[in-house]
């Protein structure tokens, strides 16, 4: 496993960073199977959210660390303040009480790490950040940042926080991909991929803020199971959702070229796509969703790849090859 820092976080932050949305109560056993595999490879960071299973994979994971006596090894990434179906929820009274339900779902005093899980830029951001602050002078996070928050709101949060001499947000966690989104697969989600996304790219890497990117492998896009001839035949919402915010022309001419690479390399076309997020010239901790200990430790192998700036930009296409996605691949020497 590589490892990395994020300020004000006081342990070490794998790179590649296991999330719990799987986490299961009535599957207990097999969660903590999971969780003692991704640990024992190395995995120490791990992506939790307030509205995950309504509160059970917070609960569950919370046994696991407890039981395992692991609470000062691992560094908890907290979620809170996502949107609701009947209001948004990005106030200082949301905040407060799903960092407080939290809490009390871990059994944990504090949070390494803290994200809001959603914006609304019709809050101003002053509240929010003073209330971030005292969340933090209380000891109950150690660091906060924002998960889908344009690169624009955090300047603005930024700024307003060092005019006051308060602590800023010192991470951001957009959607960062080899394949590009045709459209945003839930409200409110933002993405730093593409030729979209190169001026907030190059703006987080001036800055030095790190990335917890989420979706790294585009929904299991590069899976193998989505091809040309075969998306009319998936009926599954996840399925779905893949379809139609990646399975596009483009990001399958993608595809093609991460299978060149990857039987050049001896790698999977996953982990092929998880190292050309890992490669961005910006700090990246890549938020996967692995099912298995085989499965994640693949993704450490990955994170050890090294990419160079050529390859990056023949993944992406951008090399000035024809539109057929074909041509020679860049060396790697």
């Amino acid at each position: 496993m590589i490892y990395g820092q994020v300020p004000g976080v006081r342990k070490p932050v794998a790179r590649v960073v296991q999330g719990t949305a799987m986490v299961r109560a009535d599957e207990e056993e097999r969660a903590f199977t999971l969780l003692d595999e991704v640990f024992e490879a190395g995995g120490t960071a791990f992506d939790t959210a307030h509205q995950y299973g309504s509160g059970e994979a917070e609960r569950v994971f919370g046994r696991w660390v407890r039981g395992r006596g692991v609470r000062d090894d691992v560094v908890v990434i907290g979620k809170g303040a996502h949107h609701s179906r009947d209001r948004n929820r990005v106030t200082p009274f949301d905040i407060t009480a799903d960092l407080h339900d939290s809490l009390a779902r871990f059994g944990f005093d504090h949070v390494d790490l803290y994200l809001l899980h959603r914006d609304d830029p019709s809050v101003p951001v002053g509240p929010i950040v003073e209330t971030l602050n005292e969340h933090a002078e209380a000891g109950r996070i150690n660091a906060f940042g924002g998960s889908n928050w344009s690169a624009g709101r955090i300047r603005e949060a930024n700024a307003y926080a060092e005019e006051r001499g308060l602590r800023p947000f010192v991470a951001s966690s957009p959607n960062l991909s080899l394949a590009v989104q045709a459209k945003e697969p839930w409200p409110g989600c933002v993405s730093v991929s593409g030729e979209a996304g190169e001026a907030d790219r190059r703006w987080y890497a001036e800055e030095g803020m790190p990335l917890l990117t989420w979706s790294s492998l585009a929904g299991g896009f590069f899976s193998g199971r989505f091809t040309r001839e075969n998306l009319g035949s998936f009926d599954g919402y996840f399925d779905r959702l893949c379809v139609e915010t990646y399975c596009h022309e483009d990001n399958f001419r993608r595809l093609d070229r991460a299978r060149v690479l990857a039987e050049e390399r001896g790698l999977s076309v996953p982990q092929v796509a998880l190292a050309y997020v890992l490669n961005q010239p910006v700090e990246v901790f890549a938020l996967v969703g692995c099912n298995s200990g085989e499965e994640f430790r693949a993704n450490v192998e990955a994170a050890g790849v090294g990419l160079t700036p050529e390859e990056l930009a023949w993944l992406e296409g951008d090399d000035g090859t024809d539109a057929s996605g074909e041509g020679p691949r860049p060396s790697s020497a």
